[in-house]
């Protein structure tokens, strides 16, 4: 199954396990999948004498990691091909004390106080991008608590279970049988799912002070550059962010990032954090700052982690995120039919009907994807013509099994209880309203700041975009935004970049000055 020049690497990556594991495998005789599973685990297994299998009569397709004999609490229901693959060396690694991906020491902390027993359970597709985020931050927890355990679920190799739960999006993430999260997930907001619901031991917890010259909140293209120009000052840096690369990471394919003819959002971010790692800075992943407090000339920025940091100049750079309908019914049936993510939820409409509401690059995209695997898409935009690239209409319009309706609004989602049935839409000339049966809609509207928690602090737009100066200068003195989040026109990741640059360099010289 595996390659032998991929054989050749694991021996390398295995080399210097200190402890023995072995894949603790129960799977029926009967099973279709039964020889793939155990001739992927086999070939991994023949990479290192510390990795052994152990094969058991069982009803299902599963298999357990042991280390040193003992259960770990990490499971796998499925064949850890594709994008998993790596979810399954991470968690070889990280429970032999070898793994990179675990956050720092603060977050790892507020794991290991979480109360439990804790049992997770992720139901993933193997084609899904998004999912190998949510499993290995969810290995990890396991690794780090006694108390969790998880087991990563293919739903395609257990329809019974998917259709028994009614998911229709991945990653689904259940928590003792509750779901507690469907799509894209980080670190830090799965954590903060799982306090609210277990409760953390605060007592085992302590709360850390420190001072910097600059806070940098966001880790997109305007968060890392703002950090690197402020490092390069010789500054001392922190930067506050549920991940590095932010928005960016679920873009798939990136073509106008001027002198980088071609790449992708996650290669993009591990790029941005390759670069930011180079200088000086405290990266402060995987939490988010939920209060900022005017002391003098002093912000007292907190964390999600409980962290208390002090500084003269706090640049906003946290982006925007996808922006929903607000229409009833959107809400509840998120994960149920609502979906945001083509490339991770299309597997989940194959032959059946959707609708894709945007018809800017975003949406048209969306929908020639769709196309490709859906019986029908249906193209909702509120405007009166499409506001895609030409060239992205017109293979649109190619395509036999799509229909575009132009000046019309979603108003509802309407569902069975379980599930999206229909939308509501009304046509925007005629005030008519019509009801379109379907299977699921992904919603492509663009994007909304991520201000929130700045709202009393700094002067914003009906929009909730920060109003800024041209030197990224906002109404209160030390305050700064660059990006997305900002009022600056035009929302690319170069143009994030450049604000970025320009909101360190005038903090910079605001310090200089003694402004600030």
């Amino acid at each position: 199954m595996l390659d032998s020049a991929l054989k050749e690497q694991l021996k390398g990556i295995f080399a210097g396990l200190g402890a023995n594991f072995t894949f603790d495998i129960n799977v029926s005789s009967q099973h279709e999948n039964r020889n793939e599973l155990l001739e992927l685990l086999e070939d991994v297994a023949a990479c290192s004498d510390h990795l052994t299998c152990a094969v058991n009569e069982g009803d299902g397709l599963e298999f357990t990691i042991l280390k040193n004999g003992a259960p770990t609490g990490i499971t796998f229901r499925g064949i850890p091909n594709g994008h998993e693959f790596t979810s399954l060396l991470l968690a070889i690694l990280n429970l032999d004390g070898k793994g990179k991906n675990f956050p720092d020491e603060g977050v790892c902390n507020r794991v290991k106080a979480l109360k439990g027993p804790i049992h997770l359970a992720t139901y993933v597709s193997l084609t899904c991008t998004n999912c190998p985020d949510v499993v290995q931050a969810l290995n990890a927890m396991t690794t780090l608590n006694p108390s969790i355990s998880h087991e990563m679920v293919d739903g395609a190799l257990n329809q019974e279970e998917v259709e028994a739960l009614k998911i229709q999006g991945v990653p689904s993430v259940f928590a003792d049988g509750k779901l507690i999260h469907v799509g894209r997930g980080e670190f830090g907001e799965l954590l903060a799912k799982l306090e609210e619901q277990y409760g953390v031991d605060e007592a085992s917890l302590s709360t850390e002070e420190k001072q910097y010259d600059v806070i940098v909140a966001g880790g997109g293209p305007a968060g890392v550059s703002a950090a690197i120009y402020s490092a390069r000052k010789g500054l001392k840096v922190a930067i506050v962010a549920e991940r590095v690369g932010g928005q960016v990471k679920e873009t798939v394919g990136i073509e106008n990032l001027i002198s980088v003819p071609e790449t992708t959002g996650s290669e993009l971010a591990d790029n941005l954090k390759t670069h930011l790692l180079r200088y000086p800075v405290d990266l402060l992943e995987h939490r988010k700052i939920e209060k900022v407090e005017l002391v003098g000339k002093e912000k007292q920025v907190t964390t999600s982690v409980g962290e208390k940091l002090t500084t003269p100049a706090l640049i906003i750079a946290t982006g925007a995120s996808w922006r929903k309908l607000n229409v009833p019914g959107e809400t509840e049936y998120i994960g149920r039919g609502v979906a945001f993510c083509p490339h991770c939820d299309g597997p989940f409409y194959v032959g059946k009907h959707v609708a894709v509401v945007g018809g800017g690059n975003s949406g048209v995209e969306a929908a020639i994807d769709l196309a490709g695997i859906c019986s029908k898409v249906t193209v909702f935009e509120f405007m009166d013509e499409l506001k895609a690239d030409q060239v992205l209409q017109e293979k649109l319009r190619s395509l036999p099994n799509v229909e575009v309706f132009v000046s019309s609004q979603t108003t509802e989602v309407i569902g069975n209880g379980d599930k999206l049935t229909a939308l509501r839409v009304k046509d925007r000339k005629t005030e008519e309203e019509r009801l379109v049966e379907l299977d699921g809609v992904f919603v492509q509207i663009g994007l909304t700041a991520n201000s929130g928690v700045f709202r009393d602090l700094v002067e914003m737009n009906r929009p909730g975009e920060i109003v800024i100066d041209a030197f990224c200068r906002t109404n209160v003195p030390g305050v700064y935004a660059a990006g997305d989040v900002s009022t600056v026109p035009y929302k690319q990741i170069i143009i994030s970049m450049g604000e970025g640059a320009k909101a360190a360099l005038s903090a910079f010289d605001d310090r200089v000055r003694g402004n600030i």
